[in-house]
C-alpha cells in the first residue's frame, strides 16, 4: 500500500516514507526463519517544526516499533527517515537516517532522543540523578566538569525537581519524579524532536496533568518537535496538532487533531474514539464493540486489515488494499468508502 503523505505546506523535520519494519520469526530447530512480524508495514508521514503529532492505536499495533525505529534504536527492513538540519555552512540540508551505520549516526544522536514509557525500568537504579543526566552530554562531548554540573542543576529547575537531590539515586523518588528525571536526559543534547514513548501511561492521573503541562511548557521554551505516541485519546487531543491512527503496523487515518476528533473517515477511528470517557454524566453515547481480534502482524488478512472487524465491510475490503488518499484538506484516509462515510465522532 502506498502511504506517502501527498502534502507540501509542512514545514517538516522528520519525514518517514514508506517505512518497514519487520521481526523475524524463527524455527525451535536450526532457528530457521519461519515467517516475519510487520510490526511497521510501510508507513509514511511528516512532523513539523514545533508541531506535536500524536500516535495512536491498539496495544501491539507498532507505535513503540515505529518510534524506536525513529530513533535509529532499531534499524529499519527498508524505507527512509529523512532529516532536516542545518549543516555547519548554516545551509539546509538532509539526510537518510536509516541508512547511516552506528558512527555514521552519532553526529545526529544529539538532535533526537526518546522519552520511556515506564519511569521505573528506563532509569539504571546505580546511578545517582547527576550521573543519568550527565551521561549524554559526556557520551557527545558537549560539557565537562563545570559546565556539565552547571547544565545538570539547570535541567533539573527546568523540569521542575530539587537541586538537593543530585546525587540520589531512582529508589528515592516517585513515579512522576522518576519521569521528570528522564525528561531532563532527554534535554540534555538539546534535541529538536523527542519521540514521547507513552510518558504518562504509567503514572497517577494527577500527576499525568503535571508532566503533559510540563512538555506543553518545555516545547515553547525549546521549540522542541514532538512524535507523542499514546493510546489514551483524551490525552492525545490535549497535546496534538494532528493525530495519526495505525492499525497492525499501518497507518489508517491521519488529519489536523479537532478535524479527526469532529469527523473521522475511517471506521477504526471512529471506534477508537467511541471509546472516550464523556465528563457529562448526563450525556449517553452508545460504544462501539469491535468483533474478533486484532489481526495477526505476522499473517495479516487480505485486503483491508480491518475488514475481518469492520461493521461496513463490503467484498472489495476483503480482496483489495485501499489506497492512502487525501479525502478532505490535510486529512487523509486509508478505507475504499472513506468519502461516503458519516461517521460519528466526538466533539
Amino acid at each position: 500500500m502506498e502511504t506517502a503523505e501527498r502534502t507540501n505546506n509542512i514545514d517538516a523535520i522528520l519525514e518517514l516514507r514508506n517505512l518497514k519494519k519487520y521481526f523475524p520469526i524463527r524455527t525451535a530447530l536450526f532457528r530457521r526463519e519461519a515467517g516475519y512480524v510487520k510490526a511497521v508495514d510501510d508507513v509514511s508521514f511528516k512532523i513539523g517544526r514545533g508541531e506535536t503529532l500524536g500516535l495512536v492505536g491498539e496495544t501491539g499495533c507498532g507505535k513503540t516499533t515505529l518510534g524506536r525505529c525513529v530513533v535509529r534504536l532499531y534499524k529499519p527492513l527498508a524505507g527512509q527517515i529523512l532529516y532536516r538540519y542545518e549543516n555547519d555552512t548554516g545551509q539546509d540540508a538532509e539526510i537518510d537516517l536509516a541508512e547511516l551505520s552506528a558512527s555514521e549516526l552519532r553526529p545526529f544522536r544529539h538532535d533526537i532522543q526518546m522519552i520511556f514509557q515506564d519511569p521505573y525500568s528506563s532509569l539504571n537504579p546505580r546511578r545517582t540523578v547527576f550521573d543519568t543526566i550527565s551521561e549524554p552530554m559526556k557520551a557527545s562531548k558537549l560539557a565537562s566538569g563545570k559546565e556539565l554540573e552547571d547544565r545538570v542543576i539547570h535541567l533539573m529547575q527546568v523540569v521542575g525537581l530539587e537541586t538537593r537531590y543530585l546525587r540520589r539515586y531512582p529508589h528515592a523518588f516517585s513515579g512522576g519524579q522518576r519521569q521528570r528525571i528522564g525528561i531532563a536526559r532527554s534535554l540534555a543534547t538539546n534535541p529538536r524532536l523527542i519521540v514521547a514513548d507513552e510518558p504518562v501511561s504509567a503514572l497517577d492521573v494527577s500527576i499525568q496533568a503535571q508532566i503533559l503541562n510540563l512538555l506543553g511548557d518545555l516545547q515553547d521554551e525549546f521549540r522542541l518537535s514532538y512524535l507523542f505516541v499514546a493510546h489514551n485519546l483524551s490525552v492525545v487531543k490535549y497535546v496534538s496538532d494532528r493525530v495519526a491512527v495505525m492499525y497492525v503496523g499501518r497507518l489508517v487515518e491521519l488529519a489536523p487533531t479537532e478535524e479527526l476528533y469532529a469527523n473521522p473517515k475511517h471506521p477504526y477511528t471512529e471506534a477508537l474514539l467511541s471509546a472516550v470517557p464523556i465528563s457529562d454524566p448526563d450525556f449517553v453515547r452508545e460504544r462501539i464493540i469491535l468483533k474478533g481480534e486484532i489481526a495477526d502482524p505476522s499473517n495479516p488478512p487480505s485486503g483491508c486489515y480491518f475488514h475481518p472487524r469492520c461493521p461496513y465491510a463490503k467484498e472489495l475490503c476483503k480482496k483489495e488494499p485501499p489506497s492512502w488518499e487525501e479525502v478532505g484538506p490535510e486529512h487523509f484516509a486509508a478505507c475504499h468508502f472513506a468519502r461516503e462515510f458519516d461517521l460519528r465522532g466526538i466533539s
